[in-house]
Parts: C-alpha cells; structure tokens; sequence
C-alpha cells in the first residue's frame, strides 16, 4: 500500500524535505520523491543512496538500507509517496497524518494524500 502526497503551492522544496525528515523515524514505511528521483539516478546504488540520504541528517545504517523505496519511481502527478512494508493500521495511517500536518503547517503549505493499494 502506498500513501501519495501532492503539494499544493509554495515552498515544494522545503515540504518534500519535511518530509523525508519525518520519515526518518518511520520505520514502517519506504519513500519516493521527485527529489530522490533526480539527485538519485541509480537507485540501486546503495552508496549514491547512502550519499543522498546523508543530507538529511543521522540516519542509521540499518535504516538507510530501506528508507528509499524499491518499487521504482511511481510518483505519477504525486511529489511524494510513502510506501508501506506492511499494510497499515488505522492508527498507523492517522499517526502518519497527524506528522504530515506538523510537518507542513510551519511552512503554510495545503497538500492532498491518496492511499492505494499496491
């Protein structure tokens, strides 16, 4: 199951990395995003991988081998999508939500989530 995140209106930049940050400490979860796609050419790379997410702060070892999604760069019309290991419970899925909205709201941006399945 993947959780798709559109944003709607300025700052992207600074939303897309609020939300890499925020998924740092989501295990649960695997992520994509128009970001990662263009630093990122080889995502199968597992130093180019390891390089990119170095700019996001202290991620460990163990989480920077499945933090970036592996099912390839499905982003569609989306900028970000979050990709569940495991499918979700409700209070994983409102957890996930209530950290987009204190993520985002500093930086006054509107943004819409979609769930699909696989």
């Amino acid at each position: 199951m993947k959780t798709y995140v559109k944003v709607f209106g300025p700052p992207l930049l600074q939303a897309i990395r609020a939300l890499e940050r925020l998924s740092i400490d989501m295990p649960q979860v695997a992520i994509m995003d128009t970001l990662i796609t263009l630093s990122t050419p080889d995502l199968g790379d597992e130093r180019a991988a390891t390089e990119y997410l170095s700019t996001l702060g202290a991620v460990s070892v163990e989480r920077s081998k499945n933090i970036i999604s592996r099912s390839g760069e499905e982003l569609g019309e989306y900028d970000f999508f979050f990709e569940w290991l495991r499918g979700p419970s409700v209070e994983q899925f409102y957890e996930l939500i209530d950290r987009i909205d204190e993520a985002l709201a500093p930086l006054g941006c509107w943004y819409k989530v979609t769930t699909k399945p696989r």
